[in-house]
């Protein structure tokens, strides 16, 4: 059943992309990193099929990351705007975020109910340890134990949520990693919620 439910979320959003991706205009994400990343996991996925087991897998599970990875692959083959964050949450959100080819990926604070500038990379959100988060449509919620990068693809139109009975962080989409402190050469720092509520919003980032 929660295969299932993963199928039909990742079938809505790909529908979604389809229909929307006439109106995006400029851009190409297939020649970037993230997609030749994507695409080599697919492949080595698609390989291994017969032998699941020793990539740690059941067939149910090869199969639901092999949809992961397709809908990503699909994301960057049909987007032609940088990928945006918007927040949603009612509080602070700490997001990553570049100016191509002029400034790194640094943290940054976007404001609930705003979304980053299209001339702005947006790599991904930062959650503080204790978060309650539901990180895909299959799996139930958790709390992360440690503060989190939580990375997305070229070209993602993410959209993080509180929901509204349990104040989990949702997404519209999965985010494509997660990351720990010394797992990536981003900042993860120990903030509380508390703290990030308390940062100025980054107006640089804004749309």
């Amino acid at each position: 059943m929660r295969f299932l439910k993963f199928v039909v979320v990742a079938l809505v959003m790909l529908v979604n992309f389809a229909i929307a991706s006439p109106s995006w205009a400029g851009k190409d994400f297939t020649k970037g990193a993230d997609y030749a990343e994507v695409t080599q996991s697919i492949n080595q996925l698609l390989q291994s099929k017969n032998t699941s087991e020793q990539l740690g897998y059941t067939q149910e599970e090869l199969q639901q990351r092999l949809a992961e990875l397709q809908l990503q692959q699909h994301i960057m083959q049909t987007a032609t705007k940088r990928a945006q964050c918007r927040n949603e949450t009612g509080h602070t959100l700490a997001v990553y975020a570049n100016l191509p080819k002029k400034s790194p990926t640094s943290l940054y604070f976007l404001g609930s109910g705003k979304i980053t500038d299209d001339d702005w990379d947006c790599d991904g959100v930062y959650l503080p340890s204790g978060t309650s988060v539901a990180i895909s449509p299959n799996q139930s919620e958790q709390t992360l134990t440690a503060p989190s990068a939580l990375k997305i693809v070229d070209g993602t139109h993410l959209v993080t949520r509180a929901n509204p009975q349990t104040g989990a962080i949702e997404f519209n989409t999965f985010p494509a990693k997660t990351f720990q402190a010394g797992q990536v050469n981003w900042a993860i720092p120990n903030w509380s919620q508390t703290e990030i509520d308390a940062k100025p919003l980054s107006k640089e980032i804004l749309d």
